[in-house]
C-alpha cells in the first residue's frame, strides 16, 4: 500500500498546481429549428452596452470566434456575414460575510434512548471572502431578418484571487462552456465541468 502512495505522490503533486476548474453553469435557448446554426458565416461582435474598444471584451470575442469556428463557422465581416453573435460580459464582485461563530443544536431518539447536544463551531477564517461572478451571454442572430436564433448564457463563480478570475483563463473556460454541445437543449440549463 505504501508503496501504491508513494508511487502516486508526484501525480497528487501535480494536480495540486494544476488551476481549479469548477463547473460552469449553462442555459441555452434556440429556434425549434436550428439547422441553420454551426455553419454559414458569422461575426461576432460586441452586445448592446458594451465597449468595443475594451481588451477585456476583445479577449472574450476571440475566444467565442475560437469556438464558433470549431462547430463550423466561418468569421465574416458584420456587413456580410450570415449569422451575427452579439457577445456581453458581465463581472461581479461579491463579498462573502462569515459569521465568527455558528452554533448548532440537535437531537436524537432510537429504540434504547434519545439524546440531545449542542455544538459550537468557531471557523479559522473569519474575514469575508471576495468573490467574482463572470457571465458570457450571446445571441445568435439571422443577420437579414434580425431573428435571434439561439442564445445562451455561461456563468462562474470564483474566488478573487484564484486565476480563473483573470481574463485570460475565464474567456476560453467560459466559451468553451457556453458553445459544449452547441446548440445543446433548448431551455435545459446544464453544468459543464
Amino acid at each position: 500500500m505504501m508503496r501504491l502512495i508513494s508511487s502516486l505522490a508526484p501525480l497528487l503533486l501535480l494536480s495540486a498546481c494544476a488551476v481549479p476548474v469548477g463547473p460552469v453553469e449553462v442555459s441555452r435557448f434556440h429556434v425549434a429549428d436550428a439547422s441553420p446554426l454551426g455553419h454559414g458565416t458569422i461575426a461576432v461582435v460586441p452586445g448592446p452596452g458594451m465597449d468595443g474598444s475594451s481588451l477585456e471584451l476583445q479577449s472574450y470575442q476571440i475566444a467565442v470566434e475560437a469556438q464558433l469556428a470549431a462547430l463550423g463557422y466561418t468569421a465574416a465581416p458584420p456587413d456580410s456575414a450570415d449569422q451575427i453573435a452579439a457577445i456581453r460580459l458581465v463581472r461581479t464582485a461579491l463579498t462573502e460575510s462569515r459569521s465568527p461563530v455558528g452554533v448548532s443544536l440537535g437531537a436524537s431518539g432510537s429504540n434504547y434512548g434519545s439524546g440531545a447536544g449542542v455544538g459550537i463551531s468557531i471557523p479559522i477564517r473569519t474575514a469575508s471572502g471576495q468573490q467574482t461572478a463572470t457571465d458570457l451571454i450571446a445571441v445568435i442572430r439571422d443577420r437579414a431578418s434580425g431573428k435571434a436564433l439561439w442564445e445562451g448564457r455561461a456563468s462562474f463563480t470564483v474566488s478573487s484571487t484564484s486565476p480563473l478570475a483573470q481574463t485570460q483563463l475565464a474567456a476560453p473556460k467560459l466559451a468553451q462552456a457556453l458553445f459544449s454541445g452547441f446548440p445543446g437543449q433548448s431551455g435545459e440549463t446544464i453544468r459543464v465541468p
